[in-house]
């Protein structure tokens, strides 16, 4: 048995046309991952994750747009790098081009 194991993220239904789930399919015990898209000019979901104290870094990887959190909305772009505690509000919106980034969770507990 091999001990890597690829997955065409374009195989993987998007859950609400969003929310790709990469964990399971990938095998990975340790963390989260998962690959999340936006239209242009299209808003996902306020949230935190203080009830599962899950840690996230999001990275952008095509598109752009802004992160709010913290009454701010920080601009992004492929190529950065985000990191969020659990207790933080954040919300990320699509520039014109749509946004699409990964999400990499883990509990901090």
């Amino acid at each position: 048995m091999s001990a890597h194991r690829i997955v065409d993220v374009s195989q993987i239904e998007a859950r609400n046309g969003i929310f790709r789930a990469l964990t399971d399919q990938l095998g990975v015990a340790g963390f989260r991952i998962n690959q999340l898209e936006l239209a242009p000019g299209a808003e996902g979901l306020e949230h935190d994750h203080i009830g599962n104290g899950q840690e996230e870094v999001y990275a952008v990887v095509a598109g752009g747009g802004v992160l709010r959190t913290g009454g701010e909305e920080i601009p992004l772009r492929a190529g950065h790098f985000v990191r969020l505690p659990p207790d933080v509000r954040r919300q990320m919106v699509a520039g014109d081009q749509g946004l699409t980034w990964i999400g990499i969770g883990s509990a901090t507990d």
